[in-house]
């Protein structure tokens, strides 16, 4: 198994890397699982249309930015792992949320889609190689790793988690 190396993942990701990095790849992937999908198959259905400022994304939109963000950053390992080597774009997540349409949305269709995203970047990291973990290349004009990648995922997830909780979940509604 590769060993954590900071120096191969920007260092705008370190705060997310740092949650779980005392953890396997493996168990950080199932931990993101476990603290976040309980807390908001707990929310009730008139939380999820709540921003708790103005300007803020609601809990729809904090949930689909998971999900896209799962996506982008499975086909970057994906790209790298299979040593792809086009440098990959950035993404802009405002203008993701801006366009997700996501208040049309049910929370029962966020969660199905968010855990089945998951599902598929679990499977995707556990499928990897030792060798096609330490492959690198270029995602928003810096160098990264595939593991690393998969670090990043389980902290961000968890990042928002904490975001969840203190921002939105601490606000009474009404």
């Amino acid at each position: 198994m590769p060993q954590l190396q900071l120096d191969r993942i920007p260092e705008y990701y370190h705060r997310y890397v740092a949650q779980v990095a005392h953890l396997d790849l493996s168990a950080a992937l199932k931990h993101r699982r476990d603290v976040l999908l309980p807390l908001l198959r707990a929310l009730p259905d008139e939380r999820w249309d709540f921003a708790y400022a103005p300007g803020k994304w609601t809990i729809k939109e904090l949930v689909l930015h998971l999900t896209d963000t799962e996506r982008v950053f499975a086909y970057r390992a994906l790209t790298f792992a299979r040593n792809g080597g086009t440098p990959l774009p950035g993404f802009d997540e405002n203008t993701f949320a801006e366009y997700s349409e996501a208040a049309r949305r049910s929370p029962a269709s966020l969660l199905a889609e968010l855990e089945s995203v998951l599902d598929g970047s679990d499977s995707l990291f556990l499928s990897f190689s030792d060798a096609q973990l330490e492959r690198t290349g270029t995602a928003n004009e810096k160098p990264i790793y595939v593991y690393g990648i998969g670090y990043i995922l389980a902290g961000h997830i968890l990042h928002h988690k904490s975001v969840l909780e203190e921002r939105y979940l601490a606000i009474p509604l009404g």
